[in-house]
């Protein structure tokens, strides 16, 4: 149990009030922080990975299967699936619910927590679709402009 003045999060260690303040205090605030033991740090290192976003827009208001995110993600390995829903449940994120069944069913939903970066996930999205034809426009100046013409 965490004493009064620590943070903790299931699998982590503990994390004292006065560390927190020193990981905030040490850094520009106009910098993102550049240490590795900086909670704020490996949090965004989370939820910003390649897969986690689409997993957290993926379950947004629903449950989902293993198989059945697998085939909405293009892409994604099992192996990389379940490294991404494992962290995300490690993070109280995403819940898992395992049935007694045979064969075992397992569903994965966002925890209340996790509901509340759908707001952010959304944006992010809502932006990328936007702006997808000049960002493709902006990619083929820049190949264009630094094509190597010995190359050919």
């Amino acid at each position: 149990m965490a004493q009064e003045g620590t943070s903790t999060s299931p699998g982590s260690p503990e994390v004292t009030a006065a560390e927190l303040a020193e990981c905030r205090a040490d850094r520009d605030p106009f910098q993102w922080d550049v240490r590795e033991d900086c909670q704020v740090r490996q949090i965004l290192d989370r939820i910003a990975d390649k897969w986690s976003l689409l997993v957290i827009a993926l379950l947004d208001e629903k449950k989902l299967r293993f198989g059945e995110l697998g085939r909405e993600i293009d892409g994604i390995s099992k192996r990389m699936l379940t490294v991404t829903l494992r962290n995300l449940e490690r993070d109280g994120l995403v819940s898992r619910t395992v049935y007694p069944e045979v064969p075992p069913r397992v569903e994965y939903e966002l925890t209340a927590l996790g509901r509340t970066l759908l707001a952010t996930t959304q944006a992010l999205v809502t932006w990328t679709e936007e702006h997808q034809d000049q960002i493709a426009e902006a990619r083929e100046a820049f190949e264009a402009a630094n094509a190597d013409p010995v190359a050919g």
